[in-house]
C-alpha cells in the first residue's frame, strides 16, 4: 500500500493546552485502595502512598487528574473525606456497590497530586446534593478567608488553599444509572445556580458542564442544547465521555474506532456553535473529553463480584496490542481537534481501565496502553499541525469509508523538534509512506517506534510485564509503517 503524509508548518490546528493528556482517579474498584494508596506497602511513603505508582504516573506526565468520579461523585459527601480518619464514616457505596471507608478525601488526594507532580480537576455532587455543598467545598478548597470553611481546612491541617482551578458540575446526569439522574432542563438550572455560587467564591475557576453520557443517548444533541441555553455564560467547558472496544471481535472494524470519536467531537462542536450564535456570545465553549478509554474486556467478571465489599477489583480490563493501536490512534484525533478539545482524562489511571496495574502487597506494571500515551504526552507538547494524507480506505463492519492511514504532528515550542504520531490501520498491510516536510527544512527523523506485532491479542501481566513493548525501528531511506500499527517519529533539527 502506498500513501503520502504531507506537513506544512503554516498549516497549524492550534497551541495545545497539556491537559489534554490528563487522566481520572474514581473511588472505583481499586484505583484509589490498593492502586495509589496501601500503607503498609513496601514502597509506601508516609501518607500511605504507593512510591512504585507514582514513579509510573511520573512517566505518563500526566498534568491534572480529574478526581473523585464519576458515577462515585453522584452521591457522595465530601466533608466525609476530611479531617481526623478515625472519625471518618464507612458508607454503603451505592454507584459500585461497594463500601467506601473514606480513608483518602480530597485532604489526602490534593497532597498526593502534589507529590506525584499533577493538578487536581475536582468533580462535584449534583446527584444528592447541590449549589449549597458546592460552593462550600470551593471555600474549604481555595479561599484564605476567616471563615467556616477556610477554618475547617486549617483545623485539618492545611494552612493554605489547595488552588483547584477546574471543576466539573456533576457527571453524566443523564444516565438513568447515575444517582440523582436529571432531565436536560433540570441538569441545566442546577448547573446554572451551582456554576454562579462557585464562581462567587472563586472567580478565577474553570467549570466544566455535563455533556450527554455519549454520543448512544436518545438525549445525545437535544441535551448539550438545552444544557448550554440554560448556563452558558456561567461554563467554561461542555464534557465528552466515550468508550471503545472490539466485543464483536473484528480487529479491523475496530481499527476505525478513532473516526468514530472524531464525529463525536465534530458534533459537539457544532452544537457549542450554535448556541453561541443564539446567544450572540463572544466565548466560545471548549470541550473536555473527560473520559476516553477503551473499556469492554471486564464487562463479564465484574458482574460476579460479590456486593459491598471493600476495594473489590473492577473494571480490571487487561488490555492487548490491538487496544495499544487504538489507544494511540484516539489520541492522535484528540490533537487533530485541539483548537477546541483543551481537556481530555484517560479513564482511568491505575487499576481501573487503566496504563498502570498493582498487586495489592506486590509489584505494578505497565499494560499495552500504557506506552502510546507515554510517548505522545511526553512528545506532544507545543503546537499541533495538521496532515495532508492521501491514502486509501477499507470498509469494515459498521466502519464504513475509514482512511488506511492518519497522523498528525506537534512542533515543539523551541521549534526543535517535530513529532509525528501516525497509524496504520490496515492489518497485515504495509504503507509504504512518502513523507513531506514543507517548511520543516533542515530537520532530519532520529527516531521512530512502533506499536506492532504478529499477536494483536497479545498483552502484559505482571508474570510478562514485557510480552507487548514499543519496537525500536531502524531508520531507513524510505518510511515504511507495518499493517496494523501506531507510530512516533522523532524530527530534529
Amino acid at each position: 500500500m502506498k500513501a503520502s503524509i504531507k506537513f506544512s508548518k503554516d498549516a497549524v490546528i492550534s497551541k495545545i493546552d497539556e491537559r489534554i493528556y490528563s487522566s481520572f482517579i474514581e473511588h472505583l474498584g481499586r484505583a484509589v485502595y490498593g492502586g495509589i494508596y496501601e500503607p503498609g506497602h513496601p514502597t509506601a511513603d508516609d501518607m500511605g502512598f504507593r512510591k512504585d505508582v507514582m514513579e509510573l504516573i511520573a512517566e505518563l506526565k500526566v498534568p491534572m487528574v480529574r478526581y473523585p468520579g464519576g458515577n462515585f461523585v453522584s452521591g457522595y459527601n465530601w466533608e466525609d473525606g476530611t479531617g481526623d480518619r478515625a472519625k471518618r464514616p464507612k458508607k454503603l457505596e451505592l454507584a459500585w456497590n461497594s463500601v467506601e471507608t473514606n480513608e483518602v478525601g480530597i485532604d489526602e488526594f490534593q497532597e498526593w497530586a502534589k507529590r506525584v507532580g499533577t493538578d487536581v480537576m475536582m468533580a462535584v455532587n449534583l446527584g444528592t446534593r447541590g449549589p449549597e455543598e458546592a460552593r462550600n467545598l470551593v471555600e474549604y478548597s481555595n479561599q484564605k478567608t476567616d471563615t467556616y470553611y477556610a477554618n475547617k481546612r486549617r483545623e485539618n491541617g492545611f494552612e493554605e488553599p489547595f488552588n483547584i482551578k477546574t471543576w466539573c458540575l456533576g457527571n453524566e446526569m443523564d444516565g438513568d444509572w447515575q444517582i440523582g439522574t436529571k432531565r436536560a432542563n433540570e441538569y441545566g438550572r442546577i448547573a446554572c445556580e451551582t456554576a454562579k455560587l462557585m464562581k462567587m467564591v472563586d472567580k478565577d475557576i474553570e467549570l466544566v458542564a455535563c455533556g450527554s453520557s455519549g454520543p448512544f443517548m436518545p438525549t445525545f444533541g437535544e441535551w448539550e442544547e438545552t444544557v448550554l441555553r440554560e448556563a452558558y455564560e456561567h461554563l467554561d467547558y461542555l464534557s465528552l465521555h466515550s468508550y471503545y472496544g472490539n466485543p464483536e471481535d473484528n480487529s479491523q472494524e475496530y481499527m476505525g474506532s478513532a473516526c468514530i470519536m472524531d464525529s463525536f467531537i465534530r458534533k459537539v462542536v457544532e452544537i457549542c456553535d450554535k448556541i453561541k450564535e443564539e446567544k450572540k456570545s463572544d466565548k466560545s465553549i471548549m470541550l473536555s473529553f473527560d473520559e476516553w478509554n477503551v473499556w469492554f474486556h471486564s464487562n463479564e467478571q465484574d458482574k460476579e463480584q460479590e456486593p459491598w465489599q471493600i476495594a473489590p477489583p473492577l473494571l480490571e480490563d487487561m488490555y492487548n496490542l490491538e487496544d495499544a493501536i487504538v489507544v494511540g490512534d484516539l489520541m492522535i484525533t484528540l490533537l487533530k481537534n485541539s483548537d477546541r478539545v483543551k481537556i481530555a482524562c484517560l479513564a482511568q489511571l491505575v487499576n481501573v481501565i487503566a496504563p498502570i496495574m498493582t498487586v495489592t502487597g506486590g509489584g505494578v506494571w505497565k499494560q499495552t496502553i500504557f506506552y502510546p500515551f507515554k510517548y505522545t504526552s511526553q512528545n506532544g507538547r507545543g503546537t499541533a499541525i495538521k496532515a495532508e494524507i492521501e491514502a486509501g480506505t477499507f470498509t469494515e463492519g459498521k466502519a464504513e469509508n475509514i482512511p488506511n492511514v492518519d497522523a498528525v504532528a506537534v512542533l515543539s515550542e523551541d521549534e526543535k523538534e517535530l513529532a509525528v504520531f501516525a497509524v496504520n490501520r490496515v492489518i497485515g498491510e504495509d504503507a509504504e509512506v512518502e513523507l513531506k516536510l514543507d517548511g520543516f527544512e533542515g530537520y532530519k527523523l532520529t527516531e521512530h517506534v512502533s506499536m506492532e506485532g504478529a499477536d494483536l491479542k497479545a498483552g502484559n501481566s505482571i508474570d510478562e510485564p514485557e510480552k507487548v513493548v514499543p519496537v525500536i525501528k531502524e531508520i531507513g531511506e524510505t518510511l515504511k509503517l507495518t499493517g496494523g500499527s501506531w507510530n512516533f517519529l522523532k524530527f530534529e533539527k
